[in-house]
Formats: structure tokens, C-alpha cells, sequence
């Protein structure tokens, strides 16, 4: 699972001034999909969907209270799933709207809210959400993600909330609380896992990807081996199964020949007739009877 924050830029991100072109670059691809008569989906907050652009923009162009010219109104955020947590979403693009719109309202947001330890709870965060369905220079066969516009300041207009803050859990200062972006990519993940149950592997965690992009040679050669390890443990179950399947295979072979060749032993039961053992494997030789050859009389027979 990918989350970002694009950086505020003179252009599309622009967010010191109104979140106006922000939100038309949001509706961008509906128009192409209604040419060719596929759904789109429309904006959506922590409890409805359906939302019009022009609603959007009002509630966070007018959530500015305290806040300089200059200041930041809003911030985007990109959450973007890989193939794979795709599949484990839906098997449509809509069943995948609704787990990522789902995803949004009971992970992404809550720990949104939790990591500017400030004591606040999704219900107090401004955000609008926009699903896409396509992603420029991708050759992924599936591609859906999620843009989010969040608001400055929270649902009461009073406190600021800054997610690109170098501060992180402080007290003391201009800047209390702070924000742990580090903290927010892992519990979103391990949300995500929890939500949908996903079987994630080390190599598509966070924890690995951040330690092999910016931890020491010591811990990336520690994550290393740990990514060995587990690979031969899944190597061993493969195999293990593997194995159970082949000692598996002659059992059932036997049991099909023995079920095959079982005499039918309905008349000899009712009769009281003794029936060989077809459990030895081996066929009973039946005793034959000694010939007594007889000695010629001696002699001539009249």
C-alpha cells in the first residue's frame, strides 16, 4: 500500500489559495469514462457519497478560519493499492470502490486523525475523497486509487493540522502534537491486512521498503536475512504439501483398486460362507488332495 503527500506546487497542488482547480483535476478522467458508458464514481466524505464538486470546494474554501494568505488552506493525499491488495478488494471495479471507500472511512482517516496526537477521532477531520480508475504511465493491469483533499484545520475551524510537520508527538513549543507520517504508513497497512485479510509477505511491507531505501547496512542486511528465512519457510510448506499429496496419491490408488475388485459379498454374508481375506494383498493357494496312485494286482485278471 502506497500514501503519499504531494508536495505543494504552484499548479494542481497549489494550496495556499482555493481548492478549485485541485477539485477539477479530481473530476478529470469522469468525462472519458461517460463517453464510453462506464460508472463513475463521485465524491465522497466520512458518511456520504454522491457529493457534488461545488460542495466540496465551498466546505473547504471556507475552513480557513486564523489561517494567512500565504498558509497552507488544505493538503492532498494519494492512497494507492497495489495489484495484488487489489484482487483481495473486489473482482470488479465497484465491489473495489466501495472496499477502498470503506478502507478510507475506517482505517485511513481514523489514523489520520490519531497520529496528530491531539485527542481527535475521524469524525473531526474535513476530507473529501475522489476515486480513480486509471494512472498515467502504468502498465498495471489494475490501477485504482484514491485522491484525498483534507482540510487545514478540523471540523470546528479551530485547531490547525498539519500532516507535512517535522514535529512528532511534541509538548513543548509553537508545535504541539505534531504528526508521525512513519506511523500512519505502518497502522494503515496493518489496517488494510486486518480489514480485508490480507496474507502480506515481508517484501511488501513498509517496514521493508523503508529500511532497504533509508536504514543502515547493518539493518538492511538484517532485513535481508529475515527475507531469506522466510522465503524457506514458505518453501518448506510448499514442499511439505507437495510431499503429503504424493504419500497421499498411492493410499488412494490402493483403496480404489481394493474397492474395485471386492467380490460382492452379499450371498456368501447371508449364507454363512467364509470369504478370503482381500485385505492381505496376497491370493491363498487352495490345499489340493494327494493322488494315491494305486499298485497293480499281480497276476492275470479273468
Amino acid at each position: 500500500m502506497n500514501i503519499d503527500f504531494p508536495p505543494p506546487s504552484k499548479g494542481t497542488y497549489n494550496n495556499a489559495g482555493s481548492s478549485r482547480k485541485l477539485c477539477n483535476y479530481m473530476e478529470h478522467e469522469d468525462m472519458e469514462r461517460m463517453e464510453q458508458g462506464i460508472y463513475t464514481e463521485v465524491f465522497f466524505n466520512l458518511t456520504d457519497d454522491n457529493i457534488y464538486k461545488s460542495k466540496v470546494i465551498k466546505d473547504i474554501d471556507s475552513n480557513i478560519g486564523q489561517l494567512l494568505k500565504t498558509d497552507a488552506k488544505f493538503y492532498a493525499i494519494h492512497v494507492s493499492p497495489s495489484e495484488k491488495e487489489l484482487r483481495a478488494m473486489g473482482n470488479t471495479e465497484q465491489e473495489q470502490a466501495e472496499a477502498m471507500k470503506r478502507y478510507i472511512r475506517e482505517v485511513v482517516i481514523p489514523q489520520y486523525a490519531k497520529n496528530f496526537n491531539k485527542g481527535l477521532s475521524a469524525e473531526d477531520i474535513k476530507f473529501y475523497g475522489k476515486i480513480h480508475f486509471s494512472r498515467d504511465r502504468s502498465n498495471n493491469e489494475l490501477n485504482m486509487h484514491c485522491h484525498l483533499i483534507v482540510s487545514r484545520k478540523d471540523q470546528s475551524n479551530k485547531k490547525k493540522l498539519s500532516p507535512l510537520t517535522n514535529h512528532k508527538n511534541t509538548t513543548k513549543g509553537t508545535v504541539k502534537g505534531g504528526f508521525d507520517r512513519k506511523s500512519l504508513f505502518q497502522q494503515a497497512e496493518q489496517g488494510f491486512d486486518r480489514l480485508f485479510g490480507y496474507n502480506r509477505q515481508l517484501t511488501e511491507s513498509f517496514e521493508y521498503y523503508n529500511t532497504m531505501k533509508n536504514g543502515s547496512i547493518t539493518d538492511q542486511l538484517k532485513m535481508q536475512e529475515q527475507q531469506i528465512v522466510d522465503e524457506r519457510k514458505n518453501t518448506d510448506v510448499q514442499t511439505g504439501l507437495y510431499a503429503n499429496k504424493q504419500e497421499e496419491q498411492p493410499e488412494n490408488n490402493t483403496e480404489n483398486k481394493q474397492s474395485f475388485n471386492l467380490p460382492d459379498l452379499g450371498l456368501s454374508s447371508a449364507l454363512g460362507i467364509l470369504t478370503p481375506d482381500v485385505g492381505s494383498g496376497e491370493e491363498q493357494p487352495i490345499p489340493m488332495k494327494k493322488k494315491i496312485k494305486k499298485k497293480p494286482k499281480r497276476g492275470f485278471r479273468k
